[in-house]
């Protein structure tokens, strides 16, 4: 029997460059030298008798086998994050680093304002920050790379725990005088579905707003052309349509030197509940809990 074992970092290499599908790439994630990624993986084979990855020049293949250790490796890793959170759980908390995914719908418009005061009121926190859509921000939770995430439900986020913070009010967004007298609040059904102009797919602002409408013919018809809420903005102030934008968005300026109007939607669930989420069980529920009741009273005031 074999009496060597994958270290971490070998098994951190290897999960990079499956889910980069490039070694330079994988080795920047990694914040090291491609040389240095690629002997590493190298030894991971030598030692084991296998080969996990099969490369040319063009493409980075991974083995059926080299499948299965990616798979072990992300819970092996993800283990491994857990011993650190309970070492860290146990000392003062929210002192130490925590990694947080925030979805591009969120960040450039509450994050602004709540960090300098989240700062201020834990000044030994290291809050790192990812924006990523949802999905990859939930994976990334899943997978151990970061440790909470503030997204917009709903949302299948998996096995997690979340704390509610606030309710975030979806605005339909049109060019000015048009219409003309716009009502003080806009009913789905005076949405035009062909000039509807929403997030390409991965965004699930899209989603809440189609669900808010509830009209079926809308997902048929409307355009998912914005990669990002200020290139949706800057369309409609162009004259090519309305869409639907959050009130945090709104609040923050996003319609600012524009001529873009925006009136609340009017319809059942036409509001998109901001939470944080963690991993079940995690040992650090308790630090996450304080977060979430800090930026609860960040945001309100």
């Amino acid at each position: 029997m074999s009496t060597y074992l994958p270290t971490l970092k070998q098994l951190q290499y290897l999960v990079a460059l499956q889910e980069h599908g490039h070694f330079g790439k994988a080795a920047e994630s990694c914040f090291v030298t491609q040389s240095t990624l690629s002997a590493g993986i190298r030894e991971l084979e030598s030692l084991l008798g296998l080969m996990l990855v099969e490369r040319t020049r063009r493409v980075v293949r991974f083995t059926p086998l080299g499948n299965k250790m990616v798979t072990k490796a992300h819970r092996i890793l993800r283990e491994a994050e857990e011993l650190a959170e309970m070492a860290r759980s146990a000392g003062k908390p929210l002192a130490d680093d925590l990694r947080m995914s925030v979805i591009p719908t969120i960040a450039p418009f509450l994050l602004p304002k709540l960090l300098p005061a989240l700062r201020k009121k834990y000044p030994d926190l290291k809050l790192y920050l990812r924006e990523e859509a949802s999905a990859a921000a939930v994976e990334a939770l899943h997978h151990g790379q970061v440790d909470c995430v503030l997204l917009a439900l709903p949302f299948p986020a998996g096995d997690v725990e979340k704390a509610h913070l606030f309710n975030d009010a979806l605005y339909v967004a049109f060019p000015l005088d048009d219409p003309r007298d716009p009502p003080e609040s806009i009913e789905p059904e005076l949405i035009d579905e062909n000039r509807l102009l929403l997030l390409v797919d991965g965004h699930c602002l899209k989603d809440h707003a189609l669900a808010a409408c509830n009209r079926p013919e809308l997902r048929a018809t409307a355009m998912m052309l914005g990669t990002s809420l200020h290139t949706l903005v800057q369309m409609v102030d162009n004259g090519l349509g309305l869409t639907i934008i959050p009130e945090m968005a709104v609040a923050a300026g996003l319609l600012n030197g524009t001529d873009v109007q925006a009136r609340p939607l009017n319809a059942d669930h036409a509001t998109r509940e901001i939470a944080l989420i963690w991993r079940t069980n995690s040992p650090r529920r308790e630090e996450f809990e304080l977060l979430a009741e800090s930026l609860r009273e960040l945001h309100t005031t």
